[in-house]
């Protein structure tokens, strides 16, 4: 009798470890569970630096986007200085950066987007501000990083003035995998977890 039973935990043994290996050898546990929520599409806009900047210069790295504007006395400043928290974290981490676009370029020249980043101390190795014409900002801002309606773009774009607290972080492929209210502390906690997340993908 305590033959067969040994012989009964060995089996169940085997099948257990065997279903393990299985489960465990195909699944990639090292892949983010965030949901893949769009694609970024082709951009092209000016860095506080005067250069290009498009799609293929973030390819590989993992970004958040914002959309601000340096005039602004309401919401920017804190959403820059909990931006700038973000930069200070991951500041040795060569395959990450901060997309930081104006929303109002009849104003936020190259220049006084170069004033305004050296003003937070921003470091261009992970910073970039940057502008380009309104009706292409704003397109990026609604179809590609989802941080305002689509609808609002009924308007005129002479009319329009988009204005949003949200972040939008994007993974090394393009897409966008998270927004994030920069107001809250525990949202920019989050972004954190999700940027490292992301990081080992």
């Amino acid at each position: 009798m305590k033959k067969k039973t040994w012989i009964y935990i060995g089996f169940f043994a085997v099948l257990f470890a065997a279903f393990y290996i299985f489960l465990y050898g195909t699944v990639d546990l090292s892949k983010s569970k965030l949901p893949i929520l769009n694609n970024v599409m082709p951009f092209s806009f000016l860095r506080q630096d005067n250069q290009t900047i498009t799609e293929k210069d973030v390819t590989g790295k993992v970004y958040v986007a914002e959309f601000f504007f340096t005039t602004c006395h309401g919401i920017c400043p804190k959403l820059n200085r909990n931006m700038k928290k973000v930069a200070e974290r991951f500041k040795n981490e060569n395959n990450f950066l901060i997309l930081s676009h104006t929303v109002d370029p009849e104003t936020d020249s190259v220049g006084r987007m170069k004033v305004y980043a050296d003003s937070l101390g921003a470091d261009i190795k992970h910073w970039w501000f940057l502008t380009g014409s309104k009706e292409n900002l704003y397109k990026a801002a609604r179809e590609s990083y989802i941080l305002d309606d689509p609808q609002n773009s009924s308007l005129n774009i002479s009319e329009q003035f988009l204005h949003t607290q949200f972040f939008a972080l994007v993974d090394k492929n393009g897409r966008v995998r998270g927004i994030y209210d920069g107001l809250k502390d525990d949202e920019i906690q989050k972004l954190f977890n999700d940027i490292v997340d992301l990081e080992k993908d």
